[in-house]
């Protein structure tokens, strides 16, 4: 009789970067089981010039890394609207929330926006209503303060259900 591998817990850190609030969020996997640990957001104080907000940001995240401890983190793909400055922006802030993780030396996944409404909710097209609804599901004793604390978690939950395919991945890529 061969004794069946021991499972531990992962901690996930799910991020939803943004300029005026980033979204975070902590979960624990094991196996599907999924727990919530911690959400909430960075809010830069605002008139910050653009690379006081940067540092503000990752300044945060930097805390929440130190405080929770997560093993892999994870960060939603921007999407190229019509305002190009607001892209690049935003992309500027996404490359802090990647930024940050990596600083303590852990591997960051990314998450196209449409295949965590698709993980989470079944619809790559979802609102935040149906992610939320989902979120208490999933999730029960997850109360997110804000939307982007909620994208956070479920990003999280996203890494938590790819996080193996993703492994392999990066493993055929050879990092």
């Amino acid at each position: 009789m061969t004794a069946l591998p021991i499972r531990h817990p992962v901690r996930i850190l799910g991020i939803d970067p943004g300029l005026r609030r980033t979204g975070w969020g902590v979960i624990e996997a094991e196996g599907n089981r999924l727990v919530y640990v911690a959400c909430g957001s960075v809010e830069p104080p605002e008139g910050l010039p653009l690379s006081s907000r940067l540092l503000a940001i990752h300044e945060g995240l930097a805390s929440v890394l130190s405080h929770h401890q997560p093993m892999e983190a994870a960060v939603e793909q921007t999407f190229v609207n019509k305002d190009g400055v607001a892209t690049l922006k935003l992309g500027q802030a996404r490359g802090v929330a990647m930024l940050a993780p990596a600083m303590f030396g852990i591997t960051v996944a990314e998450y196209a926006p449409n295949q965590v409404k698709k993980t989470v909710v079944g619809a790559g097209h979802a609102d935040k209503n149906q992610i939320a609804v989902m979120l208490k599901i999933l999730l029960p004793k997850a109360e997110p303060p804000s939307a982007d604390a909620a994208d956070a978690l479920a990003v999280a939950i996203t890494h938590a259900h790819h996080r193996q395919s993703a492994a392999l991945r990066l493993k055929v890529v050879g990092i």
